[in-house]
């Protein structure tokens, strides 16, 4: 799921929220992304959770990805928390699978 933040936050202009079917597949999606960040952009973004792999944050400048285990992203409810006024994220309405969000 994307969420729009522009004009709503002053840590990015978008967030990105998507899950993995586990911790093993949380850190694989997290890592793979980090490689086609670097090689695509040359940018080396920030990284936090990627060693326990139940919420991995990766800060790449205007735009933060969170990657989930379901159970972690459900208790969170990020998209909830962002959501804006009249029910609309501003993303795809992407659920909490294991595919791109």
């Amino acid at each position: 799921m994307q969420i729009d933040l522009t004009g709503r936050s002053a840590m990015g202009d978008c967030m990105v929220v998507c899950s993995g079917r586990s911790s093993r597949q949380v850190g694989a999606i997290a890592e793979k992304l980090l490689d086609r960040l670097k090689q695509a952009f040359r940018l080396s973004a920030r990284v936090e959770g990627k060693d326990t792999g139940d919420w991995v944050l990766i800060d790449a400048g205007d735009v933060v990805v969170h990657v989930f285990r379901p159970e972690v992203r459900e208790f969170y409810q990020l998209e909830k928390m962002w959501q804006m006024p009249g029910g609309t994220g501003g993303g795809d309405g992407g659920g909490t699978g294991g595919g791109p969000a």
